[in-house]
């Protein structure tokens, strides 16, 4: 049975039509909406397509795509190309230690905010609750922040991997022109796109995963493995804590787009079911596909091995960790192998990043913290006005990696690893006021489709985790030789531009509308808008889809289908 609501507020995955129904004669009359779409010229009609404030993004993506994106839908070049780079920076274990560090971090951060996105899936995420639970001035810092982040490390990804024969403008017109047609169809071409991306990616990563442990075991003939010898002999951590705290800026990088979920949740399907099976994959994600990868990463490649920062240097794939594990386990074909996996990996990137960008600024003018013309969607449920912004910028980025022989895209990109230290570790005070007005209004947990564990342990540990990595970069700016004031700015400038967000919007917020409260009150919270469920519906919701299961799995075993419903309590279990 679907969830039941309120018949006072309108749920966030209504249809279009009943969203129309809505709509005043006289602001169809005015043109808001175009009510005869054939009359519009052909490319009006592929672009905009009935595009309007009042139509809504689609609720398209089934639980498989959610899963696969939290599973391996992030997984990009950071671990293809810059992994090996940790080690050679801090040794073995110093990488492994610092990535199991961000994984803990990162694991927090994806619990707090599953909690909350599988109540109120949106497409806003973290930005809307920012403004709903503390303040629209925080909302609009994270809001602006990630947007910013999003459009950056979507260049940066593709300049990685960038051919030299080919100029900038035209590998980014080859990797991005696809994306943005693909995104301009469907929400769904996106979910099956990242699904398939990521599949290809998990398998890839488990492969190397046991080729590298066979290989370094010495199962391999005739090829005799490294063994436990490069962890042995003072090699495993190496340059000390100022290393140590290097290596934050290689995993950050790897971990990055953890929070995708929460905003593909905004246009799930089921959002209460998909979003805490999404967010429990995540565990499975952080040890196979970051603390294994390491660890065999480590086994068989001496941090002294120069072919690790080649990679990251050169963007060389045949210097790929991965590419020299395959060939010294006796794959010489792997360079190939790996080159292609990465290009798919540098797509799916691209494709997360225009998508995160384009929902959120949809958001943001949603909200009134953007100009509203963004807030448009198409009949398709597609946010054309965001997607072309997000266009645009692209391209104006690939245009200062020329300004000033790439100084300019240089301090851009120094912006995105403090924003998402930052976006990061707001989420955790977030999650503690969500629950403090949760708590507040004399709520139940039991009301809410998943809850966070070990509660506020959590968010806690994301809160003091990001002050810790935030001094550590600190500190490594500054004892790094030789030293360099514009270290120590480009690490910090991130900080600048996210206190300048939230005091300008508190002072326009002030000033210019007259606004004497800041934050909003606890009784004041919003927690009912666009929630999955109504207050107390929870309980009687989840007995009712248990019955129904449980009534599917009898009539299933009645007609012989044993072996499918074992399936299916497996799935049930592992989810």
């Amino acid at each position: 049975m679907a969830p039941s609501l309120p018949e006072s507020r309108t749920p966030s995955w209504a249809s279009t039509d009943e969203a129309k129904e809505k709509v005043p004669a006289d602001v169809i009359e005015k043109g808001s909406i175009d009510h005869d779409a054939k009359t519009l010229p052909l490319w009006k009609r592929v672009l905009m397509g009935n595009a309007s404030a009042q139509n809504e993004t689609k609720r398209a993506m089934e639980s498989r795509h959610l899963t696969m994106i939290a599973v391996g839908g992030t997984i990009g070049t950071g671990i293809f190309l810059s992994a090996g780079s940790a080690i050679a920076v801090a040794g073995p274990a110093g990488a492994l230690l610092s990535y199991f560090t961000v994984g803990v971090y990162c694991y927090g951060v994806v619990i707090s905010l599953g909690e909350m996105a599988a109540w109120i899936p949106v497409s806003g995420s973290f930005a809307t609750y920012g403004s709903r639970f503390f303040s629209p001035a925080l909302g609009f810092t994270l809001g602006w922040n990630y947007w910013l982040q999003c459009e950056l490390t979507a260049a940066a990804v593709i300049l990685q991997y960038w051919d030299s024969r080919i100029a900038t403008w035209q590998w980014a017109l080859i990797i991005i022109t696809p994306i943005f047609l693909m995104q301009l169809i469907h929400v769904r071409v996106y979910g099956e796109s990242e699904y398939w991306f990521a599949m290809i990616k998990v398998v890839m990563i488990i492969v190397f995963i046991f080729v590298g442990l066979i290989y370094d075991w010495g199962g391999v003939h005739n090829r005799p493995g490294p063994g436990l010898s490069n962890f042995q002999n003072g090699q495993a951590f190496i340059g000390g804590f100022s290393a140590f705290a290097q290596t934050f800026v290689y995993a950050f990088y790897s971990y990055g787009g953890v929070e995708l979920v929460s905003l593909a949740a905004g246009e799930s399907a089921c959002p209460h079911k998909a979003v805490p099976r999404a967010v429990r994959a995540t565990f499975f994600r952080i040890v196979v596909f970051y603390i294994l990868t390491m660890l065999t990463i480590g086994l068989n490649i001496n941090w002294q091995d120069p072919t690790l920062l080649n990679a990251a240097s050169d963007s060389s794939v045949a210097a790929s960790p991965l590419t020299v594990v395959f060939q010294r386990a006796g794959f010489g074909a792997a360079v190939h192998v790996v080159n292609a996996v990465l290009l798919t990996a540098v797509l799916s990137a691209t494709n997360s990043c225009f998508f995160a960008s384009s929902r959120m600024l949809l958001a943001l003018a949603r909200a009134g913290q953007a100009p509203r013309i963004f807030g448009w969607v198409n009949s398709r449920g597609v946010p054309v006005p965001s997607l072309l912004l997000s266009l645009a910028v692209s391209f104006v980025t690939f245009l200062t990696t020329i300004w000033g022989e790439g100084v300019v895209f240089t301090w851009l990109l120094n912006l995105t690893g403090i924003s998402s230290l930052l976006v990061w570790g707001t989420i955790g005070l977030i999650s503690l006021r969500f629950r403090a007005a949760w708590k507040a209004q004399g709520r139940s947990t039991a009301d809410l489709p998943y809850t966070q564990p070990i509660f506020p342990v959590l968010p806690l540990i994301t809160i003091v985790l990001t002050v810790a990595m935030f001094a550590a970069q600190g500190y490594a700016s500054v004892v790094q030789q030789p030293f360099s004031a514009r270290n120590v700015v480009a690490t910090y400038i991130g900080l600048a531009v996210y206190i300048a967000c939230y005091i300008g919007y508190w002072l326009w917020e002030r000033f210019w509308l007259k606004k004497t409260q800041h934050m909003v009150p606890l009784m004041e919270v919003d927690l009912d808008t666009d929630a999955v469920w109504g207050p107390g519906d929870g309980v009687r919701i989840r007995e009712e889809e248990a019955e129904e299961r449980e009534k599917r799995d009898a009539a299933d075993e009645a007609q012989g289908k044993r072996v499918k419903v074992w399936f299916r309590k497996v799935g049930r279990y592992l989810s």
